[in-house]
């Protein structure tokens, strides 16, 4: 009997830019910064994007300065959007619903976030418990998803996640409970260039934690909840990261880690980082 494929390896929660209308590349905005090094205002196509959507430089992007590009993911919403709500028909091939399709994906993107997180609870052995009402809540938005153009514009992503958090908090504190020794709470803690080097935080809550720059090498942070931390040019240099609750690809690409790191199986370690 083969074993299940986890919720948050499903194919629908992981970005597939060659059923994507490049729609990353287009929908959003971003400025000149230590990111990117032009402007580029929302629904203006980005000057590398090719004819077939995809990135004319994606494996030089750090070297040409585009950084924020290899730290974004749409857990899988370009495809939602370009193959599903907009039936595989691109902006290119009709204009009209360009505008349409740039304000939708934004909004799917924060749904597909939610339900990339929802999957990892679900993932959870320990927070059963809370299963029942993460699969009801995992169904109800993933059939959001799917709905018309008019229901997802409407859709208040602060009042979901509002609905989901609760249930992302409990299934955290079932899983942490597991943990021997005192747990640290350093939720929404600010915490950037702290020195934690070698910093034994597993289980520890650090929910919405600002570690911006924080060295974090060497750090123990098994089954540590790092659900929203913003880890931009965080140390994770031999740090441990197996079992991480709710990190995402994204933070990881945003982090500095090394060939010591250990980063959980359903993550990849960024190409990026040092060996």
């Amino acid at each position: 009997m083969s074993e299940r494929t986890p919720y948050a390896a499903q194919p629908d929660l992981q970005a597939d830019c060659g059923n994507c209308f490049g729609l990353c590349c287009v929908a959003l905005p971003f400025s000149r910064s230590s990111d990117f090094p032009v402007d580029k205002s929302a629904g203006t196509p980005c000057e590398n994007l090719q004819e077939d959507f995809r990135c004319g430089m994606h494996r030089r992007l750090r070297d040409q300065g585009y950084n924020g590009c290899t730290v974004f993911d749409c857990f899988g919403a370009g495809q939602k959007v370009s193959q599903v709500t907009f039936k595989g028909v691109s902006w290119r091939e009709e204009p009209d619903s360009a505008r349409a399709m740039y304000e939708v994906f934004p909004v799917v993107r924060q749904l597909h976030e939610l339900l990339k997180y929802v999957a990892q609870a679900l993932d959870l052995p320990s927070a059963g418990p809370v299963h029942g009402d993460l699969r009801r809540v995992y169904e109800r938005l993933d059939a959001l998803t799917r709905d018309t153009t008019e229901t997802l514009l409407a859709v208040d992503a602060d009042a979901l996640r509002g609905e989901v958090n609760p249930l992302l908090l409990r299934a955290s504190e079932l899983a942490r409970a597991a943990v021997p020794g005192r747990r640290e709470n350093h939720r929404g803690a600010h915490l950037m260039g702290s020195r934690l080097h070698g910093a034994k935080l597993r289980g520890a809550s650090l929910r919405g934690a600002l570690l911006i720059a924080a060295d974090l090498s060497g750090a123990d942070l098994r089954d540590a909840d790092l659900i929203g931390a913003d880890m931009r040019d965080t140390d994770l240099r031999g740090a441990d990261l197996r079992g991480a609750l709710f990190l995402t690809q994204p933070q990881l690409n945003a982090a500095r880690g090394d060939a010591r790191t250990k980063v959980p199986q359903t993550l990849e370690r960024p190409p990026h980082w040092a060996d």
